[in-house]
């Protein structure tokens, strides 16, 4: 079963973005988000589509609710998705149980015309035919058609109450099964503890969350198919090299704390042109003096840093990313083509898959000359849109992949 191609015309979009700002600016932020997610379906016209969302309902979620009901309620009855007759959405809303609450959100559309598409029953072990539209929001660990998972704290025991965790699906169609994984991995909190070692203390934790991941999705509960795993993985450029890089020819001043002697800043000035600083590091501050680094040609010249999958390059194929880093865009909606000075700038938001899942799409675009596998880069999703979105050109890479098989 989970060999197979999926049916003749089927077009499969999958979408990820951490939309936790939409919520903070409903009538703003939201409103665009939406829009250019329209925009990216009416493009694409696909006929099954999974929209993984992070942070759901923002940083406070009690004072969101009423903000998330109208977000879910705009998607499922929008002109835009009135041809889309059936949908699964599971939120996580349990946010008063730190034990369990991951805020992530996974929406589920499927076109009136795809015919015959089943889910997986995890507790019955079986699939089911997927009809009419439902919405899963309260208790999702009680939910057969889904397994859900919140990192153990000891993950991360520097954030006293982490979200992070996953949510995987199983879908059917035409015989083809796969799993779809909604993912959270763990931030950086600290930019002065990310640039002391190579590869950084953050970088083991998400290697090993995402290992526990993966073992999960392939262990032996269940026959194994491809899967898809897409969300934000928190991916994060080798920082310890990207400084070096970036300041190759500057003198690093170290400021430390009067009372503790502990390190609260790092300023690298150029060693001539007036010694004017280059970049400003402090625990919540990554502030470069030529941020179009990271915008020419894509940022492509840093995809060397670029080197967490690397680790799993055996379990876990990519497309190559040909778009910007998709983090920390700002928040201004007058400023949306630019990145926010408290991180450095990093492809965080991927859609990574399975050997198999690799190996079907190669015979899908062998077997149709108008199969056309691809990444889109999408917009900066984390916030604002820019003026100029760069939603809908087709682009290896990234947070929205499609997969056809012929012309729908």
């Amino acid at each position: 079963m989970a060999g197979k191609a999926a049916a003749p015309g089927t077009a499969v979009l999958l979408v990820t973005a951490n939309v936790g700002s939409l919520f903070d600016d409903p009538e703003n932020l939201q409103k665009n988000w939406l829009r250019e997610f329209y925009q990216i379906v009416h493009t694409h016209r696909p006929h099954f589509m999974a929209l993984h969302c992070q942070e759901f309902g923002g940083k406070n979620y009690e004072a969101s609710m009423s903000h998330v009901d109208k977000f879910v309620k705009e998607l499922l009855s929008s002109d835009a998705m009135k041809e889309y007759n059936r949908a699964r959405v599971y939120l996580d809303e349990n946010y008063k149980s730190q034990e369990h609450f991951t805020a992530l959100g996974s929406f589920y559309f499927l076109h009136e015309s795809l015919k015959n598409i089943y889910q997986f029953d995890f507790k019955a072990k079986k699939y089911k035919k997927v009809t009419g539209k439902e919405i899963y929001s309260d208790t999702l660990e009680s939910t057969p058609m889904l397994e859900k998972e919140k990192f153990p704290q000891d993950y991360f025991p520097e954030c006293k109450w982490s979200r992070k965790g996953f949510v995987r699906t199983r879908w059917c169609i035409a015989d083809c099964a796969f799993d779809l994984v909604n993912i959270h991995l763990f931030h950086d909190a600290s930019n002065l503890v990310a640039w002391e070692t190579s590869p950084s203390v953050y970088s083991g934790i998400r290697h090993k969350a995402l290992g526990y991941v993966l073992d999960r999705i392939i262990d032996q509960r269940f026959e194994k198919v491809s899967y898809f795993v897409f969300g934000d993985f928190n991916f994060r450029l080798d920082s310890k090299s990207v400084v070096e890089t970036l300041c190759t020819k500057a003198t690093m001043q170290t400021v430390r704390a009067a009372d503790t002697n502990e390190v609260v800043k790092l300023i690298f000035r150029e060693s001539d042109n007036d010694r004017k600083v280059m970049l400003q590091l402090e625990k919540k501050l990554f502030d470069y003096s030529h941020q179009e680094v990271f915008r020419d040609n894509n940022g492509t010249a840093l995809l060397e840093f670029d080197k967490e999958l690397s680790v799993f390059k055996d379990r876990l194929y990519e497309l190559d990313i040909s778009f910007p880093p998709s983090y920390p865009y700002s928040e201004d909606c007058s400023q949306g083509q630019q990145y926010m000075n408290t991180r450095c700038p990093a492809w965080c938001d991927r859609v990574l898959m399975s050997p198999s899942a690799k190996e079907l799409i190669l015979r899908v675009s062998a077997g149709a000359p108008s199969a056309r596998p691809a990444m889109a880069p999408g917009p900066p999703l984390r916030g604002t849109q820019s003026a100029s979105p760069r939603w809908g050109a087709a682009a290896s890479g990234g947070r929205v992949f499609l997969l056809t098989q012929g012309e729908p």
